[in-house]
């Protein structure tokens, strides 16, 4: 996973890369903070209650946005 680099985005900005839009500079950002929290909240449940039976891998799922669509990654 790339760090989203703000730097770099507000550079795209000033360029007049569109801010919103599958290609837009937020994009990337949400979608970091959406596996983020996805991660997260994956990680608070299997602690809360423990399995044996666990999954253990990934799945891509494209979602759509306000800003554009992206490809997560999930865990299950």
């Amino acid at each position: 996973m790339q760090n989203f680099d703000f730097n770099e985005a507000l550079k795209a900005i000033q360029s007049g890369k569109p801010i919103t839009g599958s290609d837009g500079v937020l994009a990337q950002l949400i979608k970091q903070l959406t596996e983020a929290a996805l991660s997260a909240e994956i990680d608070s449940y299997l602690e809360q209650n423990p399995s044996k039976n666990r999954h253990n891998g990934y799945s891509k799922k494209t979602i759509k946005s306000t800003v554009g669509s992206f490809e997560l990654e999930t865990e299950f």
